[in-house]
């Protein structure tokens, strides 16, 4: 048996402890280093008390000569500081960064919703994403730099892009509106997350065009095959922990109907593991979808005004993350593509 070793930065964070929950049930992998910026020093246990096996290790600083010497380094840091670290890493090392530094491919685009220096393009880690030239898993093969998708761009993309593949809509009138946990914000004390400002309150963030998602969004529906994309997007904070919950909208060709539109949806997604497109009638949910790695999708269509309606149901630390990253990973070290990884919820 294969024995990867692997180390994980960021450990004290979200993802950084979703990724080790997956790493422990990879029966592939050891899990080396765990390190951290200001919880260095601290055991993982008190950060994540959940992560049993891994209670009394202690976290390294965040640097390069601690993570070296893994075949893999997953990065969980914040968004601007991957790049840096990478840099120092050999190409012998597969990196594996879930923050955002090298997901998008326009220098313009980080640069309006980030700010500062674009850090450069890796492989894209959505194995399911539609590609000219067939899915995005034949080009993880054998990299060694792999930009896991955010959790947002991930629920929307896979709700939209087989319609904007096969031209049942129109890519420039597009609306997503999500509900998201507020796990999907990290672990930074921030007033607004506070449980006092939060349970029994729902409300939006990124609004109006500004959320950091929506270049990336773009980005896959014209790998899909659109010519052009335009989308209104707007996520919205509601009280669970984790889930996001999906409802993406666009304007159907003329002589579209259901059965065309389920038609393609099941062409595209029945033969993917980790992607559902449920029965008629059955609507997907976070709490089916909660630790799993795996996307509910469900189609309808809005005939009083010629609109398809796709909700998209995903665990943000899970498929939008986590999962995702270890999916990528078994593609790149020629595993099997769901060795490690569960598509069993935990509802209720």
């Amino acid at each position: 048996m294969t024995t990867i070793t692997a180390a994980v930065a960021g450990a004290s964070g979200y993802v950084g402890g979703e990724v080790l929950r997956m790493l422990l049930q990879h029966p592939h992998v050891e899990i080396g280093a765990l390190t951290a910026a200001s919880s260095a020093g601290s055991t993982l246990g008190e950060h994540q008390p959940h992560l049993r096996p891994l209670a009394d290790r202690v976290l390294q600083p965040t640097d390069a000569q601690t993570l070296a010497g893994h075949d893999v380094v997953f990065l969980g840091l914040p968004h601007g500081t991957s790049g840096p670290l990478a840099e120092q890493l050999g190409d012998d090392t597969l990196v594996i960064d879930c923050g955002a530094d090298f997901r998008l491919t326009s220098a313009d685009d980080w640069t309006t919703f980030y700010g500062g220096e674009h850090a450069g393009t890796w492989p894209y880690g959505l194995p399911e994403l539609i590609t000219a030239a067939g899915r995005q898993r034949e080009a993880l093969a054998g990299v060694r730099r792999i930009a896991v998708p955010g959790c947002n761009v991930t629920a929307v993309t896979l709700g939209l892009q087989p319609a904007v593949a096969a031209g049942l809509v129109n890519p420039t009138d597009l609306v997503a509106v999500l509900a998201n946990g507020y796990s999907g914000a990290g672990k930074a004390l921030k007033p607004h997350l506070l449980a006092a400002e939060g349970l029994g309150a729902a409300s939006p963030y990124g609004v109006g065009g500004t959320h950091r998602h929506i270049p990336e969004i773009a980005q896959n529906l014209r790998s899909a095959g659109a010519a052009d994309v335009s989308i209104s997007f707007t996520p919205t904070l509601v009280p669970m922990a984790r889930g996001i919950l999906a409802t993406s909208t666009a304007v159907l060709r003329p002589g579209v109907d259901l059965a065309r539109v389920r038609e393609v949806y099941g062409q595209v997604y029945d033969d993917e593991p980790f992607i559902h497109l449920l029965p008629e009638g059955q609507w997907p949910t976070t709490a089916a979808t909660l630790g799993a790695n795996v996307a509910h999708v469900q189609v309808a269509i809005d005939e009083a005004v010629g609109r398809l309606v796709v909700i998209t149901a995903l665990d943000n630390l899970v498929k939008g993350t986590a999962g995702a990253a270890v999916q990528s990973m078994n593609l790149a070290l020629d595993l099997p593509e769901t060795t490690g990884l569960h598509t069993v919820g935990m509802a209720p």
